[in-house]
């Protein structure tokens, strides 16, 4: 079949996409950027289209020539509209897909049988289901509860809170019953919804083989990582705002994110059937315990295809570089360094290219955590995103509280800010060999908005010089370190 994948560059379409190159199918992705796609594996194997379900436009040259699509465009986190812009990308795609005379479109939602009370992101899910449904496109709609696998958010709240807390004070929902699924096996019944018979146009509950609580989920998980039995104190006064915000200040995942995802767990979320699996033929379901090993394999190993910060950040800006000839202009403060190191550009370069996550920023680590944490007290995706592989970035990866929008191997990293700022901020780094050693430019670029851009950028200009001269130097010495005969690359 040719099927169309949007939502490509997030969590769960960039894993699906080879899955259905690996079963036969011919694959075209739509992204709003499609130069997010340009360093994943499999994208020399797919067509790229740009598109936004929120701008009809492109949809119809999206679709055009397909047989099935994949709709796997959420707002987590997006703002009090959010609701309502799911609700009219769901109604663009479906009418497009009329147009089009698709034989399937396949949707990913959540898992909520309690109507009645669902939050409002899972009835928003339902709402977009509802739509595609009654479309004249058959539809199969697949519901999951918490999805286990490297790189899940529901999987990083889980291993965090877990980890860091060996006695926790925790809300009523870790009692509440859910059917976890590992994402491989969410992943197989995807690819196999595509090609259900044309008659079958309904929604099913896609679930692993066990039941289980959050408070087991999270024992068995302290059991199989080795950290120790941990003591759970359920109390009923945390709400889901107060339990997203306690989330957000242990775990990575911001608490804009980890409100749906609390209150997710507040409904019992058990699968009603599993006429999903007879259909296909594919009762096999990897249990808790295993999908759990494997996803910590995949994080030991550095191999974690997807993270749940691969999507973009809802607040991020999408402005050109303010140096691009499209750019309109306005007031431009930059702070720009070189520093010559006493080694090859390509000993410099693994330091460039390795830098945030667990090796920080080489300079003055207090300010930037006190970024992190005023960034996150602001609804901003603080410094603890991390890295989806500690040694290797490609176009659209998350970086702590920064984008990647460029990378040229060897020579070029450019960053976008995905904090919380009065203006657009980017951080370039360039690397050049010049008679025989490596030169490092640093270019900090900030465009105010409003009086209140300009007060920020000459109020903190102190502490940036410092941050940023620092961080030139601390990335050049990093480099020498790494250059000399029998090192060992120690992260600063």
């Amino acid at each position: 079949m040719r099927v169309l994948v949007t939502g490509a560059t997030g969590y769960i379409g960039g894993r699906l996409v080879p899955e259905l190159l690996e079963a036969g199918h011919t694959v075209r992705c739509m992204a709003r950027s499609v130069e997010k796609l340009r360093d994943h594996p499999w994208r020399g194997e797919v067509e790229a289209v740009g598109g936004d379900v929120l701008d009809p436009a492109g949809l119809d040259e999206a679709l055009e020539g397909v047989d099935a699509a994949y709709y796997l465009v959420h707002s987590m986190g997006g703002g009090a509209a959010f609701a309502e812009r799911d609700a009219r990308g769901a109604r663009n795609f479906a009418a497009a897909a009329e147009r089009a005379g698709l034989s399937r479109i396949v949707y990913l939602g959540g898992h909520a049988p309690d109507r009645g009370r669902s939050s409002s992101h899972l009835a928003s899910r339902e709402e977009v289901a509802g739509i595609l449904l009654d479309s004249a496109v058959p539809t199969a709609v697949l519901r999951a509860a918490v999805i286990i696998g490297s790189g899940s958010a529901s999987f990083e709240m889980l291993r965090y809170l877990t980890e860091r807390l060996p006695v926790m004070t925790t809300p009523r929902w870790v009692r509440t019953r859910v059917q976890p699924i590992a994402v491989r096996d969410v992943l197989r019944l995807l690819v196999g919804a595509a090609e259900l018979p044309r008659e079958v146009d309904r929604g099913f509950d896609v679930g692993g083989p066990e039941v289980l609580t959050y408070a087991q989920m999270i024992r068995r998980f302290a059991r199989i990582a080795g950290v120790g039995r941990r003591l759970i104190l359920p109390v009923p006064v945390l709400t889901p705002g107060l339990s997203s915000l306690w989330v957000g200040l242990v775990t990575p995942v911001p608490g804009a994110i980890a409100r749906p995802l609390v209150e997710s767990l507040r409904s019992e979320a058990v699968c009603l059937d599993d006429d999903l699996a007879d259909m296909l033929g594919d009762h096999e379901r990897l249990g808790f315990d295993d999908a759990v090993r494997l996803a910590l394999r995949r994080i030991r190993e550095a191999a974690v295809a997807t993270r749940w910060s691969s999507a973009a950040w809802p607040s991020a800006p999408s402005d050109p570089m303010p140096t691009d000839p499209r750019w309109a202009g306005g007031s431009l403060y930059s702070d720009e360094r070189s520093v010559r190191a006493h080694a090859r550009a390509s000993a410099l370069w693994p330091v460039v290219e390795g830098i945030g996550g667990d090796r920080g920023w080489y300079s003055w680590p207090p300010a930037w955590a006190v970024r992190g944490l005023i960034d996150r007290a602001a609804g901003g995706v603080g410094l603890r995103r991390g890295r989806r592989d500690p040694g290797r970035l490609r176009v659209g990866d998350s970086l702590d509280f920064w984008r990647v929008e460029e990378i040229e191997r060897g020579a070029l990293l450019r960053l976008r800010a995905e904090m919380r700022l009065p203006g657009l901020a980017w951080l370039e780094l360039r690397v050049e060999d010049e008679g025989g050693a490596a030169v490092l430019y640093q270019r900090a670029l900030f465009h105010p908005r409003g009086l209140a851009g300009h007060l920020y950028w000459w109020g903190l200009l102190p502490v940036h010089r410092l941050v940023f001269r620092q961080m030139a130097a601390g990335i050049a010495a990093q480099g020498e370190r790494e250059a000399a005969p029998g090192a060992d690359a120690a992260p600063a």
